[in-house]
Order: structure tokens, then sequence, then C-alpha cells
């Protein structure tokens, strides 16, 4: 995991239960001998949630229905920590204060808005095309007086439009699109991980999740390339444009259609937990002296 991110020694169970007792009836032994939960069990993954947000976030509050998805934390840390070192290398390795971002598809649990504030100080607009997650999130969000603005995107088929506004700038944008091109792909995928998992096969994520958070149609490549189209129009606002890509043949398309559009500079950013990898592109239209004045901006 990322230097940072204070998940990488792994989950301290002693000190989660002492801020989230309940969490204690979940745990069992690994083969080895050593604490753990089952993550086939949703509500044990939720209730591991909680205790990490409390602990290490200081979270007063944070719950979700089982209809939306569960993040892993400690992963969606990691996306933070790398988008600041992304910001940090442009600004003479220094850290970027009073960061301004969106989060594009933010979800009923909120987690990237309440990272980036906990541990940047961040401030965060953050949209979805679901009203039912924009409440929980801001039950979320009033619950822990985080300062998060969050906007209903009523075109399903934009990403900025509706949400940003004329004259506002950005530092970064962010995405977790949804990566299954079709309801059978992901019912495939919900399969197949529940016997990786040693369990009987369900309908359900252990991470929960519900059709526009799991796919979309063409999947990830069609909805980052169109969020890409869109970034164009908005290339004097936003120093970087970002998004996870779960399927690393994704990359060489959406590489492709940047170059077309004429993006100045593009990442690919490389993140591990684990024996996990996975990764994020990131794409300016602005030189590098343009994204330093931003930067400067206060």
């Amino acid at each position: 995991m990322h230097p940072r991110n204070a998940h990488k020694q792994g989950y301290d169970f002693d000190k989660l239960i002492n801020v989230t007792p309940s969490l204690k009836k979940f745990l069992i032994r690994t083969p080895a001998g050593k604490k753990s939960i089952d993550f086939s069990n949703a509500d044990a993954v939720k209730c591991l949630n909680q205790a990490l947000l409390k602990h290490h976030y200081k979270l007063n509050y944070w719950n979700i229905s089982e209809e939306f998805l569960c993040p892993p934390v400690p992963g969606r840390a990691d996306y933070i920590h790398a988008l600041a070192d992304l910001l940090k290398n442009d600004n003479q390795n220094k850290i970027v204060n009073n960061v301004r971002a969106l989060d594009v598809g933010t979800g009923a649990n909120l987690i990237y808005p309440i990272l980036g504030e906990k541990i940047y100080r961040w401030s965060f607009t953050a949209s979805d095309i679901n009203p039912k997650a924009l409440e929980n999130a801001e039950d979320i969000r009033d619950k822990n007086n985080l300062t998060t603005k969050l906007v209903l995107q009523k075109d399903n088929e934009k990403y900025f439009h509706g949400v940003l506004e004329q004259d506002q700038t950005l530092h970064v944008t962010m995405c977790n699109p949804p990566f299954h091109d079709s309801e059978h792909s992901a019912n495939k995928a919900t399969q197949e991980k529940w016997q990786k998992l040693g369990k009987k096969p369900k309908n359900t994520l252990n991470f929960g999740g519900h059709s526009p958070e799991l796919w979309c149609k063409g999947g990830e490549v069609l909805f980052i390339r169109k969020m890409i189209k869109e970034s164009k129009h908005y290339a004097k606002q936003c120093v970087w444009f970002t998004s996870l890509v779960s399927k690393k043949d994704s990359l060489s398309s959406l590489k492709l259609a940047l170059k077309k559009i004429g993006a100045v500079e593009v990442k690919v950013v490389r993140m591990t937990q684990g024996q996990k990898t996975s990764r994020f592109i990131a794409w300016s239209f602005q030189t590098h002296s343009e994204r330093q004045a931003i930067y400067n901006t206060k």
C-alpha cells in the first residue's frame, strides 16, 4: 500500500473493537490462527468499515443499506494518497494545500470525500445520478459535519455538465466507474467471487452494489471514453482528470482516445494492496506551468 496509508500494517482488531464493540461478534480465526472476519458476510464487512472509519478518521457515523456498494476502505484511501502525489509531483514535490476535488458518482457511501477531507482537508464537490444514494450521502455528511457539496446529476450521459459551475476551478476529479458491460457480466463476476471465497454462490456481492454502480452499456471503456470527450470542454477548469481502470486491457483504448482529443499529459498510476493491483488513468490539457499557476491560486 501507499506509505502514507493508515492501513498498510493491516487490521488491528483489538483497537477496532475498542471503538466499535459490535465488530467482536464477527471475528473468526484464519487457518494461520490470526484474527479476521468473514469477508463473504456483508454485515461483517460493513461493521469493519464503520470501525475503520471511526478509529482512523474519527468519523461519528457511517451507514448504508444493503443495496449500495460497501467500499474497501484501505484501497479507497490508496487512491486519495496517489492523487495527492500526482499533484505533489507538479508542485516541486510539496503536498498541495487547499485542494478542490470532484468525485464523479460518489454513491451512498461518500467514501472519497470522507477520506479526502479527513486525511488532507480537501474541499469536495460530489455528484451522483441516484437521488436515494445522495440522500444517504447527505445523512453521512451532516452527521459528521463534513463540508462536501452534493449535486444531483440529472443527465446520466454527462459527468461535469450540470455539476461544475462556469467559473469553478478544480485541482482534480476522480471516479470509480461501473466496469461491467452488462448485468449478465456483473452477475457472472459475482458468482466467481463467491466461488473464490469458497462459499455457495449467491445473487449478491459481498461488497453490495446495485446496477448503476456495477455495470453500464459498453463497460468502463465506453464510460471513461465519454468522460474523456466531455472533459475537453472543461480543460481550463481542472488540473487533472482521473478515473480508476479495473482492467489493464482497457488502457490502450483510453490512451488512444486521449491522444486524439489532445491531452497534454497522460499518466497511468499503479496501486498495490496485498496481492491485488489496481490503477487509475490521469490526463491534463494544461502545461506544467499552467498547472502550477492553479496550485498557487487560493
